[in-house]
């Protein structure tokens, strides 16, 4: 069996989104450089991800600080005790 995991993160001023395979890192969105990259060493068969995956990582940046917003308004009024 396998772990295959996806990572989404957002603050105001920085994103991440990463593809994960047991640990592995297998493709990142680099912000910076505006482009995926798939940092994967050359002793395994070569995993590309789809055309359009970047264009995907940057709609979900929007996505994710649209939620954040959202919380933060939801919970302005909320005692830190709470």
């Amino acid at each position: 069996l396998h772990v295959d995991r996806q990572v989404i993160g957002c603050s105001d001023h920085e994103g991440e989104e990463a593809y994960n395979l047991d640990g592995e890192e297998m493709w990142v969105a680099d912000f910076i450089k505006r482009e995926g990259v798939e940092p994967q060493p050359p002793f395994i068969d070569h995993i590309t991800y789809v055309d359009g995956a970047y264009q995907t990582a940057e709609a979900n940046q929007q996505v994710c600080k649209t939620n954040l917003d959202n919380a933060r308004r939801a919970m302005k009024d909320f005692k830190i005790e709470d």
